[in-house]
């Protein structure tokens, strides 16, 4: 039997690597013989770098010391693929996980360490460049703590937003927004004019309005609900100064609002191509040549509910699996019950709890519970298998 497994984190609880060696460990346990490809994916949120290191032969983890969205030291890390290709994760230098939740405050947290993050993974493509094609940094944008427009990650790449003084406001957060007076792109890295530069979202809100930046993903990230309309109000401000001084949109379009607004940075002024995190990840690890043939596709994530349905790791390979005619099983820490189940092709999602389990139980039993509950499938699904060719006999 070959399997292919193919899981998203258990978000704050196991990394995508970890749960699919639990899977992996589970199906051994049902069929020692199985043909096993992991194939670890993240949607570019956190974890999605070192999960596609481990699901691409010949990868590498970089680390790299950026500042964290309150302007101290932290250790980040990139992941460098073969061929010319860099995955920066936002999470790893600006994310939400990086603070305490009495820290979370998006009127002062920057994007600036996204920028050096991105800075330092154009040093390596470029020192390793040797003629070939063109170099592809690919910039995953989940699990942010800002609300800044994306000014801290141009400024960190060489861009200056100053208020009135001249004072360059690339570190203030989403506070100082509203006092940007100058925007020069003069001095931004011209190696971004050379890479191709890919933007790795399953986001499409815009920066503004009431499904915009500051209105959905500011009260995620710590404000209430007068910090929500401040960082509105500094965002459109950030937008027309942009506008009027450059000629560029960072806002307008599907995605702008991705990450407190550094999609629209990203985009508008970096000149990033958007695509589906999860199209990607299953591009880069080279899912549908591996998986066609397999006969079954174990993926998983922490919760299954209507969100998952929104372009999340789960849906993109129940997809690319429906399209080669291949089973699916979601294996989920939590199932919504009244969520819609209206992923393509043949899919059963199945609780990995054995039975009433509290939260904190199955988050510190969770490796356990996936590799029983991987075992069950695989051995439901080989008991099926046997009884078709049975009846076709």
């Amino acid at each position: 039997m070959r399997i292919i497994v193919a899981p998203d984190s258990y978000k704050g609880c196991l990394m995508a690597w970890d749960v699919a060696q639990a899977i992996s460990l589970g199906i051994r346990a049902a069929d020692p013989a199985a043909d096993i490809i992991e194939l670890p994916l993240g949607d570019g949120g956190e974890g999605t770098a070192r999960a596609l290191a481990c699901a691409v032969g010949g990868s590498r983890m970089v680390p790299a010391s950026v500042e964290d969205p309150l302007g101290r030291p932290v250790e980040a890390e990139f992941a460098l693929l073969p061929g010319g290709t860099a995955v920066v994760e936002m999470a790893s230098a600006s994310g939400l996980g990086l603070l305490r939740p009495d820290e979370r405050n998006p009127l002062r947290a920057s994007s600036y360490g996204t920028g050096q993050l991105v800075s330092q993974a154009l040093d390596l493509l470029f020192a390793a460049q040797d003629g070939g094609p063109t170099p592809t940094l690919i910039l995953g944008v989940g699990g942010s703590a800002t609300v800044d427009g994306g000014m801290g990650m141009i400024g960190a790449l060489g861009a200056r937003c100053t208020d009135h003084a001249g004072m360059d406001l690339s570190r203030r957060g989403g506070g100082a927004l509203a006092r940007v007076q100058r925007v020069d792109l003069n001095g931004l890295d011209p190696r971004l004019g050379r890479v191709r530069l890919v933007l790795a979202s399953d986001v499409s809100n815009p920066l503004l309005g009431p499904n915009g930046a500051a209105e959905i993903f500011g009260p995620q990230k710590g404000a209430g609900p007068g910090e929500v309309a401040a960082l509105e109000r500094g965002l459109a401000h950030l937008s027309d100064v942009v506008r009027r001084q450059t000629g560029r949109m960072i806002e307008g379009f599907a995605g702008a609002g991705a990450a407190g607004g550094v999609g629209g940075a990203a985009v508008g002024i970096l000149g990033a191509e958007r695509y589906p995190g999860i199209e990607l990840a299953l591009e880069i690890v080279g899912f549908r040549p591996l998986a066609a043939g397999a006969d079954l596709v174990i993926t998983g994530e922490g919760r299954y509910d209507a969100q998952t349905l929104g372009g999340k790791a789960v849906a993109g390979v129940a997809a690319a699996a429906a399209e080669l005619g291949i089973p699916v099983c979601v294996l989920a820490g939590e199932v919504d019950e009244s969520a819609e189940w209206r992923l393509p092709g043949r899919v059963v999602v199945w609780s990995i709890a054995g039975g009433p389990l509290t939260r904190q139980q199955s988050e510190a039993e969770a490796a356990r519970l996936i590799a029983a509950a991987a075992r069950r499938v695989v051995a439901l699904f080989a008991i099926g298998r046997l009884g078709r060719r049975q009846g076709a006999g």
